[in-house]
């Protein structure tokens, strides 16, 4: 593994994983402002127009996912374990998102109070006979412009042919990890049993945390070899819906066996055998273990190189990140990242 993983600080977290195409040359600022990063929702699915369940197709600027689901539990009067979503949108953009609230024999509430509510915008209300799960949507269409650019366009030009037609690696984003990878150092402490999470939800943020990053790890390694994004002996296939395509998977830890034989069990043997805390601590919290993609293949990828910028189109699978499509791209800052780091203090 070209990656290893210490336990003092932050800084013992590299999050510098290994490119597909060899480092970008080019660089760009992303989310210099929130319309810079839209997002929109695809739910995939015709709802039926009755049912128990609302749906709601909401647009938000500036707001996290689980605070909007707050203020819809508040209107309808419903706990907030009877607000369904899809999945977390970032907060720094402007995006479309679907939620669903359970309403047994109730009228719809008077969904004007969520004019109060700044930087949202209600678009649809509907009907289903099912609340909305959990990576339940089809995808997420992103539209993206990416600012002060820097570099070579024609090497640019080049790279973005490489990714229509081969995909990038799966990574999971920076902002899984936190700022600075603070929640991966938090991750080991509590893994190592010297951090109690103060309630579920931190939890299940370190947890998350601490299997993406070992997942991460594995790829980078198989990127380093070159053997990311083709199928070999051993390994357990995921086949995309969309063309047929098989690629290679990789752990998400948990409880359970390998699947994978010969030399790629032993490639993930030793990813356990090198972090024994860490695994051991995710198989006896719940989590079953589970494969995630190690290609990415964007679809319907669309752009336009500008000379201070470059704007991008296209859609990916629920989980995937739009950040590792743009750091096989350009090296780049994330605007919004450094804003919450410097309101809490940290260095840049």
């Amino acid at each position: 593994m070209p990656l290893s993983l210490s336990a003092e600080s932050p800084q013992n977290y590299p999050l510098d994983f290994q490119f597909a195409y060899g480092a970008p040359q080019c660089r760009v600022v992303i989310r210099a402002k929130p319309e810079y990063f839209i997002v929109d929702e695809l739910l995939g699915f015709e709802l039926s127009g009755e049912g128990e369940h609302v749906y709601l197709q909401l647009e938000k600027t500036g707001l996290n996912t689980d605070f909007l689901a707050q203020q819809l539990a508040r209107i309808a009067g419903v706990r907030k374990l009877d607000v369904g979503y899809a999945g977390l949108k970032d907060r720094q953009a402007v995006t479309t998102q679907w939620f669903s609230l359970y309403l047994p024999g109730k009228s719809d509430p008077n969904w004007s109070q969520l004019e109060e509510v700044a930087g949202v915008k209600l678009l649809t209300v509907d009907r289903h006979t099912q609340k909305l799960r959990r990576g339940q949507h089809s995808g997420n269409r992103f539209r993206l412009r990416l600012t002060d650019f820097a570099g070579d366009s024609g090497g640019l030009s080049d790279r973005l042919n490489k990714v229509a037609e081969h995909g990038v690696p799966n990574y999971f984003g920076p902002q899984r990890f936190g700022i600075e990878g603070n929640n991966l150092t938090a991750a080991d402490q509590m893994l190592r049993k010297l951090l109690k999470p103060r309630g579920r939800h931190l939890k299940g943020i370190y947890l998350s945390a601490a299997r993406s990053y070992l997942f991460n790890l594995l790829l980078s390694g198989r990127v380093a070899e070159g053997s990311w994004a083709s199928v070999e002996p051993g390994d357990v296939v995921y086949t995309e819906p969309r063309d047929g395509r098989a690629v290679p998977t990789g752990p998400l830890w948990g409880r359970g066996r390998i699947n994978t034989e010969l030399r790629i069990a032993e490639l993930e043997n030793e990813l356990a055998g090198d972090h024994p805390e860490w695994c051991h601590g995710l198989e006896h919290c719940g989590l079953q273990q589970q494969r995630r993609p190690l290609c990415l293949s964007p679809e319907a990828l669309q752009w336009c190189i500008e000379p201070d910028g470059l704007e991008l189109e296209f859609v990916l699978p629920p989980g995937a990140y739009a950040t590792s499509l743009i750091r096989e791209l350009c090296v780049y800052e994330d605007m919004a990242r450094l804003k919450v780091a410097e309101r809490r203090g940290m260095p840049d």
